[in-house]
């Protein structure tokens, strides 16, 4: 196979050649620290995020075929049809905290699918609720600039102009699963700490979006919640929906005793909520995903089996397989069941004896190895190669937005030179 000018296979479609060829810097810094200003109206508070993000935005696009965002929205859906299955819910459950057994309704928003592409096609290696980012993403996109006939072409397919109704739809929805009327008035978006959270102009983007749109919307810690006469309180007054970005993912912390009780009490809509969480985003149901023959016995569709049968297989570590595991390491992934941000992951060929032996002591997944593709960037003048994944931000299984991160190391970090979000161009 002949090699391209980067030292990478010669690739075999538009997209690949793209993403190997194209060193093209396309995001416009300025329109994007100006775009920040104009939704918050912070100046100083856009420049010292900006500032100390420097690697929190990619300067490049990533670009796919329209053939993978095909196949990767047809894995989407047949998730989403599985996790309706009675057989696959009553599996799931059995190891689900108690919490996730009520079910008030919602859908659960900001449903987060991440890929890594593949010669043989896309690879599902995680599901997220409360997946971070979206806000960010559809700003970033709108600030890109087009610097070739290639990416003026991509950026006549982008939807980000559409992403602000889509999220008030989404939310307005979640409240009518619950409630089956009216419309939520105060809306609290929830974080422990969240002024401190790395992603916390995020939480500002999505006050504005909501109070542009006549809703009042404040950012609360969790743990300054009241539940007080069947009123959920946040800074004294009543709440209606919560858009939850905790990782305390069955709210069962201390801190959160309030929140807990308004959830159970079908005082406060909660999105996404336990429930969810334990149906999508707990990695043992990888595990259940990636069994053809369970999925099969359970009635999942054949054309949807087919859809899943790419999925890297995912096994829970026990003390039974833990020797096999080790043995065959170098060519798995390991994650904690409730793992988010890539935190306590392992690749399996970086393993040592310590962390091994944390990892049989429970709570783990093995998942089959699946390489993530390539991004050729240019810093400091010189081309460098990154790791790629991509994110579906989707709702009820339809894509809301595409964004794309780029990286060194074991997993996404945003503090990659070079690296952090970019916008995706299906080409």
């Amino acid at each position: 196979m002949q090699a391209s000018l980067s030292g990478m296979p010669a690739p075999q479609s538009l997209s690949e050649r793209l993403n190997q060829e194209c060193l093209c810097i396309t995001l416009n810094r300025q329109a994007l620290a100006e775009a920040l200003e104009r939704e918050l109206g912070d100046e100083g508070l856009c420049a010292s995020f900006i500032r100390t993000r420097p690697h929190l935005f990619s300067n490049t696009p990533v670009f796919i075929s329209e053939r993978e965002t095909g196949e990767m929205l047809r894995i989407v859906r047949a998730v989403e049809a599985a996790a309706l299955l009675p057989g696959y819910r009553e599996a799931v459950l059995s190891w689900a905290p108690k919490i996730a057994c009520h079910d008030f309704g919602p859908h659960g928003v900001f449903m987060g699918y991440d890929f890594h592409l593949a010669a043989t096609g896309p690879k599902l290696i995680e599901v997220n609720t409360n997946a971070g980012g979206a806000f960010l993403n559809a700003l970033l996109a709108k600030a890109q600039r087009a610097c070739c006939a290639e990416i003026d072409v991509a950026l006549g397919k982008l939807k980000a102009e559409d992403f602000d109704d889509a999220v008030l739809r989404m939310f307005q929805h979640e409240w009518l699963l619950q409630r089956k009327t009216g419309v939520p008035k105060r809306i609290a978006i929830v974080d422990e700490r969240p002024a401190e959270q790395y992603l916390y102009p995020e939480f500002l983007l999505a006050q504005r979006l909501f109070q542009k749109k006549g809703i009042e919307a404040i950012i609360a810690d969790g743990r300054e919640l009241h539940f007080k006469n069947g009123l959920l309180l946040a800074e004294g007054q009543p709440v209606d929906l919560i858009y939850n970005r905790l990782v305390d993912f069955s709210l069962d912390w201390p801190d959160h005793e309030s929140l807990r009780a308004a959830y159970l009490d079908g005082a406060v809509v909660v999105t996404p909520n336990p429930r969810v969480h334990a149906l999508y985003a707990d990695k043992r149901n990888l595990g259940l995903l990636s069994d053809q023959a369970a999925l099969a016995a359970w009635g999942l569709p054949p054309p949807m089996l087919a859809d899943l049968a790419g999925l890297p297989r995912t096994v829970v570590v026990t003390p039974d397989n833990a020797q096999q595991l080790w043995e065959d390491r170098r060519m798995l992934f390991f994650k904690p069941f409730g793992g988010h941000g890539s935190k306590a992951v392992y690749r399996g060929d970086k393993v040592t004896k310590r962390v091994w032996a944390e990892i049989v002591r429970g709570g783990y997944v093995a998942q089959d190895f699946a390489a993530p593709s390539e991004r050729m960037i240019k810093l400091d003048g010189m081309p460098e190669r990154r790791k790629t994944d991509v994110r579906f931000y989707t709702y009820e299984g339809r894509v809301l937005l595409t964004a794309a991160r780029l990286y060194q190391g074991q997993a996404t970090n945003l503090r990659t030179p070079g690296g952090g979000f970019a916008p995706v161009f299906a080409i």
